[in-house]
């Protein structure tokens, strides 16, 4: 086994990742470099870009820092994801791994739904399959699945990362702190919770709040793909960095993905900050409040018939 390999056994990455080039030593320890810590901070961002007390938005003291964070969203890249879209290595290491990540069963459900077997299913289908779903080891650790919440033929739709424990409790999406945050920030641009439709790429919550791992954002990206379709959303919202790059299909910074409409099959996408990293970082609510008004500015565009731009 060389380093490359022992590397991505160490990640939990090996199953899902393909040889194409030799891989700088440099790549390897950047991509080790996952977690961030920062310190939590207690205002919230509102219409008229005025901080709301901590009385309203209280810091969540349940999770350490270190574990409520999720990845640096700064844009500096000092703590580079890896290629959530890469191909798998090859037969033999695959059966090395597959007792012991269930990647066998990963590998049959991605198989399956490759040529659209989730197009023919509807909400109450995809509801039931999603709570049946066992292919990764995240079902066996939570209270529940969360499925999503809203209107299920919103013009807005709002996708972050994973449930948390509030949410793992409620069965429900952004009911926590940052769940309040982010209602806060809807109220800013003249909309309520019931009128949009708010969702995660994971279902499951990931245990101690940490990040997903690439196999079990692989896993949930098929049930994420069929709520869009179903919903048919005129604007999404990409709430931090998990969502974007596993809808965009990118590992790029927060901070070269903001302030651009991009395009998610013919639907503008736009990319901001998780709430959650901004009650961790008050300082990028202004920037936050910037990438909001585009997203109004294209739904605007939407209505009216004429397109925005996107790359």
């Amino acid at each position: 086994m060389d380093r490359r390999e022992a590397m991505l056994r160490e990640l939990n990455l090996y199953p899902t990742w393909v040889r194409r080039e030799p891989v700088a030593h440099e790549t390897i320890a950047q991509s080790s470099r996952q977690e961030v810590s920062v310190e939590a901070l207690n205002t919230a961002v509102v219409g008229d870009n005025t901080p709301v007390t901590d009385s309203l938005i209280p810091v969540r003291q349940d999770v350490a820092p270190d574990v409520v964070s999720r990845g640096d969203e700064s844009g500096s890249g000092a703590a580079a994801s890896p290629d959530l879209f890469a191909g798998q290595e090859d037969a033999q290491a695959l059966d090395d791994r597959q007792s012991e990540t269930g990647e066998d069963s990963l590998r049959e459900f991605q198989r399956q739904n490759a040529g659209g077997a989730l197009g023919r299913v509807d909400w109450p289908e995809l509801k039931q399959k999603v709570h049946d779903c066992e292919l990764c080891n995240l079902r066996a650790g939570c209270t529940q699945t969360v499925f999503g919440v809203g209107d299920e033929q919103a013009d807005w739709m709002f996708i972050g990362e994973a449930p948390g424990a509030e949410e793992d409790a409620l069965g429900e999406p952004f009911v926590g702190h940052a769940g309040r945050l982010l209602d806060n920030m809807l109220l800013a641009i003249k909309l309520k919770r019931r009128e949009t439709y708010i969702a995660n790429v994971i279902k499951c919550r990931p245990p101690e709040d940490r990040h997903p791992h690439v196999g079990e954002i692989a896993t949930c990206l098929p049930f994420l793909r069929r709520q869009i379709d179903l919903v048919k959303p005129r604007v999404i919202v990409a709430l931090g960095k998990t969502a974007a790059s596993a809808l965009l299909g990118t590992d790029a910074t927060i901070a070269s993905l903001r302030g651009t409409v991009h395009d998610y099959q013919g639907i503008p996408l736009i990319v901001t900050f998780h709430p959650a990293y901004l009650l961790r970082s008050p300082l990028e609510k202004a920037k936050a409040w910037q990438d909001l008004c585009l997203a109004v500015d294209t739904m605007q565009g939407a209505l009216s018939g004429v397109p925005s731009g996107t790359n």
